[in-house]
């Protein structure tokens, strides 16, 4: 049995897109409704064929769902929560799609203080965005961290639960402090130090544009890849999870003068230790099947 008849997406982007995908080729008997608040966005949507309506409203969006799946910038969830609170019906459930949960948990039930919620995090995505960029196996084999509270019926996260099973996710639940701190070291900072490092790139005036393009076949190409993720999604991530960011980023200050010294001092051992066990930790996230083990990340060679 599909745990939900009608879902509402609230955001048609990378996200919002790929989950009405994945329901169209896992789940086709969904009916699925579709709001952007940018009207060329509801446009392409329309155009594609993304949902089976596009409102033109937040509030006409969710008039009838079972489940409405909040897919903004997490600056954003407060906003779109209650755009649809004088519209949600009192037995839908609402998820979103956020990574960073305490604050966006917060904002949504300050704005929805009588709906179920089920904060949600699927940890998956690309650099690209908008409507034309989603797919439906983007949760395939990816997890879902959801973050219920002492509050959130077990039922409600039961069904959200087999919301996202039903899109090929494993789903996790923990604490929205803890997925907080995860994340921040998983995700944001590692997002945060590929900004800094391609900033920094293109800031050096010994290093022209077109050196820097030509010799990035290397690590500073892959950093490339996490700096062109959506701006706005990310400011909103580290403004919105600044206290873990700045815990780890604090940690990570620490290691890389650890570094810094061990490299001055022609400290190799210490080098060669930290290197070793850095590699243990890719050979184990490919274990686990979160990464192609293809060598150069499975780019095609001439």
């Amino acid at each position: 049995m599909l745990p939900f008849a009608r879902v509402t997406i609230i955001g048609l982007g990378l996200i919002g897109s790929s989950i009405a995908r994945g329901l169209r080729a896992y789940s086709p008997t969904v009916r699925i409704t579709g709001y952007d608040a940018d009207p060329a966005v509801r446009d392409t949507a329309v155009r594609i064929d993304l949902a089976d309506d596009i409102a033109d409203t937040a509030g006409t969006a969710v008039i009838d769902a079972d489940l409405v799946v909040l897919c903004v910038p997490v600056g954003a969830i407060g906003a779109a929560a209650a755009a649809i609170a004088d519209d949600l019906p009192a037995d839908a459930i609402v998820t979103d799609v956020g990574g960073a949960k305490a604050s966006v948990a917060a904002a949504m039930r300050a704005a929805l203080p009588q709906a179920t919620i089920v904060p949600g995090h699927p940890v998956a995505g690309t650099e690209h965005s908008g409507p034309e960029s989603g797919f439906a196996s983007l949760f395939r084999g990816r997890w879902c961290i959801l973050t219920p509270d002492e509050t959130t019926p077990e039922v409600a996260t039961a069904r959200v639960r087999a919301f996202w099973e039903t899109l090929g996710a494993r789903v996790e639940l923990m604490t929205a402090e803890h997925h907080d701190r995860v994340l921040a070291v998983t995700s944001h900072v590692p997002h945060l130090i590929a900004y800094a490092i391609v900033g920094t790139a293109s800031d050096l005036e010994q290093v022209t544009q077109s050196e820097v393009i030509a010799y990035s076949a290397g690590g500073f190409r892959d950093f490339t890849r996490i700096a062109a993720s959506d701006p706005t999604m990310w400011r909103d991530v580290f403004l919105n999870n600044r206290e873990a960011v700045l815990e780890i980023l604090q940690r990570l200050t620490e290691d890389v003068t650890m570094l810094q010294r061990a490299i001055r001092w022609g400290d190799g051992d210490a080098l060669f230790d930290l290197f070793t066990r850095t590699r243990a930790i890719r050979r184990a996230i490919i274990d686990q099947g979160q990464d192609d083990p293809a060598p150069d990340f499975g780019r095609a060679h001439d």
